[in-house]
């Protein structure tokens, strides 16, 4: 990710905060839309995982800046995921439900610039939680 594309994150971010729990909803509507077979991984309240998801991405879109600190959470994020049930396939729905959720919440304010940053945030992290949970230790 470049310096613009942070930015960009950031900024956009900034507006989903004043809306995340419509946002949160979005997410999981859309998330069980496209695969409901995620739908048993998520036992709890629903709305108190969509505030958790929500201060999750905060910390994530506030640290893009230092990576350094964010990716052992994130690792250690996707490892405990494992236990939930979490397939690397998975990452990619959840990416497409986040632009998603982004497209809806930000409506003209979702540029395709924005889109651009939101895809390269997303790869980037995601990228590091699957090879963390699912690609073997080298020997």
């Amino acid at each position: 990710m470049n310096e613009s594309q942070i930015t960009l994150v950031q900024n956009s971010f900034a507006k989903v905060v004043p809306i995340k729990d419509a946002a949160a909803d979005i997410f999981y509507t859309r998330l069980f839309e496209v695969a409901p077979q995620v739908r048993p991984m998520f036992k709890g309240d629903i709305a108190e995982q969509g505030s958790k998801l929500m201060a999750m991405m905060g910390t994530v879109v506030n640290g893009l800046r230092d990576l350094d600190k964010i990716i052992p959470v994130a690792e250690a994020l996707a490892v405990k995921h494992i236990d939930y049930g979490v397939k690397a396939e998975h990452y990619d729905t959840v990416g497409a439900s986040l632009l998603y959720t982004l497209n809806a919440g930000l409506g003209d304010d979702f540029t395709a610039e924005v889109e651009e940053a939101w895809t390269a945030a997303y790869t980037t992290l995601a990228g590091v939680m699957v090879n963390a949970a699912y690609k073997p230790a080298a020997e």
